[in-house]
């Protein structure tokens, strides 16, 4: 995939920014190498390749040390809401914003 300096105006204009001409061709030619980039990661052959859950899987036997997913604070929900204009069961009311 290759960008041309009429899809970097595009761009720009769907961004609402405001491009000088310079600064679009550097920003074509830095997204094309991004592209490229892609591109390349996209042709490696990864059938048979297990997803890491964490990068350091590969450095070999490390036991990550992760902590227990446990509630640790006290629950101040009331306390929390007790400034809120509105609330119920538990909940912050908002005024409706979107007609």
């Amino acid at each position: 995939m290759s960008l041309t300096s009429s899809d970097i105006a595009r761009i720009a204009k769907l961004a609402r920014l405001e491009l000088s001409p310079a600064h679009g061709e550097r920003m074509l030619g830095q997204l094309n190498s991004f592209f490229d980039i892609v591109e390349q990661m996209r042709a490696v052959d990864t059938t048979g390749v297990e997803p890491l859950a964490h990068p350091v899987a590969t450095i070999g036997d490390i036991a990550l040390r992760l902590r227990d997913d446990v509630v640790s604070e006290p629950n101040n929900r009331e306390a929390n809401q007790a400034s809120a204009p509105e609330v119920q069961n538990g909940l912050f009311l908002v005024p409706k914003v979107i007609e």
